[in-house]
């Protein structure tokens, strides 16, 4: 079996949403966990998870990258201003 690139998002992790990659992640620690897989098996289980990792990192990046606080200036005005949720 040919060993995935761990740093490569693949096609089809790409186009999941969030709590998709999150539950297919869950999925696979729960067999890795579990010793259902053997050890070649578990190593390409582990690039994925790795891949559904950082997919699921990026997303949420996005995410906070677009969450902005509005604050209200003493003249009334409004601006929006990126959130600090750090």
């Amino acid at each position: 079996m040919a060993q995935s690139d761990p740093t490569k998002i693949p096609a089809d992790i790409a186009k999941m949403t969030f709590e998709e990659a999150l539950e297919s992640l869950e999925e696979i620690v729960d067999r890795l966990e579990g010793g259902e897989v053997s050890l070649e098996e578990s190593i390409e289980t582990y690039t994925r998870g790795t891949q559904l990792k950082r997919h699921c990192e990026a997303k949420l990046q996005a995410a906070k990258e677009r969450v902005e606080k509005i604050e209200m200036a003493t003249d009334g005005t409004l601006t929006a201003q990126p959130a600090d949720l750090e």
